[in-house]
C-alpha cells in the first residue's frame, strides 16, 4: 500500500511539473486548472497498474474506480481547457501571486500554487489508491457509491453545458445564469463535483479499508463549499453580474432546492 501511496505521488508531481511548463510557455497560471483533474486520472492509472500484482484485489471494483475517475477528470479537463482557450490569467491565481510581494515569482507560485495543489492531489485522492488495493467489496455499497458518482457526475456536466451555451449569447454577458440547474443551485457543478469524490469514496470503501480515507472526500467538500470554490467566485460575481443580489436571495447557495419566489 505504502508502495502505491509513494507511486500516486511521484505520478502527481509529474503532471504539476508539465502544468508548471505549460503555465511557463503561455505566461499565466491558470492552466493548473486542467491539470488538476488529470492528475486524479494519472494516480488511478497508476493505482490500477500497480494493484494487479495484489492478488486480493478485487478487478471490478479496480476497473469501477478506474472508469469513474477517468471520466469525471477527462471530461472536466476538456471543458476547462475549452473555457479558457486565448483567455489571460484568471484572477484568483492573479490575486495569489501578489503574495510574492518582490521576491520571486516562480519560486512563490511552485510552493504556493503547485505544491499545494499537489499536496490536496495525492490527499484527495488517497480513496482511489487504496480501493484499488481493496478486497471483497460490499455489492450494494459499490452500487451506492455508482448511482451517487452518476446523480453528481450528471449535475456537473449538464450545469457546465448549460452555462457555456448562456456564456456564448453576448447578451448574457453581465447577467447572472439563473436557469435550469442553475437556478436550484448556484454552483451546480461544484455540487456534482461534491457527490463524484463522495460517490468514488463509497466505492472504495465498500472494500473495508478505504473508509479510514473519509477525511479526503471532506476536504474535497471544504475546499468547494468554503475555500477555493464557491466563496472566491460568488466574490467576484457580486461585482460583476446585474442582479446577483437578488440572485443569492432566491437560490440555494449549494444543495439543489426550488427557487424561492
Amino acid at each position: 500500500m505504502l508502495i502505491a501511496i509513494a507511486l500516486s505521488g511521484v505520478a502527481v508531481v509529474a503532471v504539476m511539473a508539465v502544468a508548471f511548463t505549460v503555465g511557463r510557455i503561455l505566461g499565466r497560471y491558470r492552466d493548473i486548472d486542467v491539470f488538476w483533474p488529470l492528475g486524479f486520472v494519472a494516480v488511478a492509472v497508476v493505482g490500477f497498474f500497480v494493484s494487479a500484482g495484489n492478488d486480493s484485489a478485487d478487478s471490478t471494483q479496480r476497473v469501477l474506480l478506474l472508469v469513474m475517475v477517468s471520466l469525471w477528470g477527462l471530461r472536466l479537463a476538456w471543458h476547462l481547457a475549452w473555457r479558457s482557450r486565448g483567455a489571460g490569467e484568471d484572477p484568483r491565481y492573479a490575486q495569489i501571486l501578489r503574495g510574492a510581494k518582490g521576491g520571486s515569482e516562480i519560486a512563490y507560485a511552485l510552493r504556493v500554487i503547485y505544491g499545494l495543489q499537489a499536496g490536496l492531489l495525492i490527499f484527495i485522492s488517497l480513496p482511489v489508491t487504496v480501493g484499488m488495493n481493496a478486497g471483497s467489496p460490499i455489492i450494494a455499497l459499490e452500487i451506492l457509491g455508482a448511482i451517487i458518482w452518476a446523480v453528481g457526475f450528471a449535475f456537473e456536466s449538464i450545469g457546465d453545458w448549460q452555462l457555456s451555451k448562456f456564456g456564448a449569447d453576448p447578451a448574457n454577458k453581465s447577467r447572472v445564469m439563473d436557469q435550469g440547474l442553475w437556478a436550484w443551485t448556484r454552483h451546480p457543478n461544484y455540487f456534482g463535483d461534491a457527490l463524484v469524490w463522495w460517490g468514488i469514496f463509497i466505492v472504495a470503501a465498500s472494500g473495508g479499508w478505504a473508509l479510514l480515507t473519509i477525511l479526503s472526500p471532506l476536504a474535497m467538500t471544504r475546499l468547494l463549499t468554503s475555500v477555493s470554490g464557491k466563496p472566491l467566485l460568488e466574490k467576484r460575481m457580486a461585482s460583476t453580474r446585474e442582479g446577483f443580489a437578488e440572485y443569492v436571495e432566491k437560490t440555494s447557495g449549494f444543495i439543489p432546492r426550488p427557487p424561492k419566489r
